[in-house]
């Protein structure tokens, strides 16, 4: 009966315990919010956080990330490509690091928009176009493009 009663108690502790761990690999910072407001960002290693008031937001790889998107074009050839982009500052990302793929988009779609159909061979120039025009939009927002490769259909 005592073993039972002990193991009760402890279990309980242990979980909460292990919770309270939080582990950041290398490469990566968690955003942690209480109460749903940011807190502060974990850096790479082990911190030690409030298990029931406290969650990780989100998980920002500082490695760089890819992002596919095709672009038709009335009257044109479709426009497809990818997106290479990384995060730079983690604090400013934060707020709108779930959007991230909806801006990149939406900024191909404006900046492809004004351009004229595309030849093969000019595919690298607007590449350049478009990078510089993305990274006017993500750099505010702690982000960079740091390349763009187009296929025209």
């Amino acid at each position: 009966m005592m073993t039972l009663l002990t193991l009760l108690l402890v279990l309980p502790v242990a979980l909460i315990a292990g919770a309270a761990i939080k582990r950041v690999p290398v490469g990566q910072v968690y955003s942690l919010y209480r109460h749903g407001k940011p807190l502060r960002l974990l850096q790479a290693g082990t911190h030690v956080v409030l298990p029931l008031l406290d969650r990780v937001a989100h998980k920002i790889n500082l490695a760089g990330q890819t992002l596919h998107f095709e672009q038709p074009r009335a009257g044109a050839h479709d426009v497809r490509g990818t997106v290479y982009w990384q995060v730079l500052e983690p604090e400013r990302a934060d707020a709108v690091f779930e959007q991230v793929d909806q801006l990149i988009r939406r900024g191909a779609q404006e900046a492809l928009r004004d351009e004229p159909e595309v030849e093969r061979a000019d595919r690298r120039d607007l590449g350049v176009r478009l990078k510089q025009s993305l990274n006017n939009a993500l750099r505010e927002r702690g982000m960079m493009v740091t390349r763009v490769e187009l296929d025209v259909a």
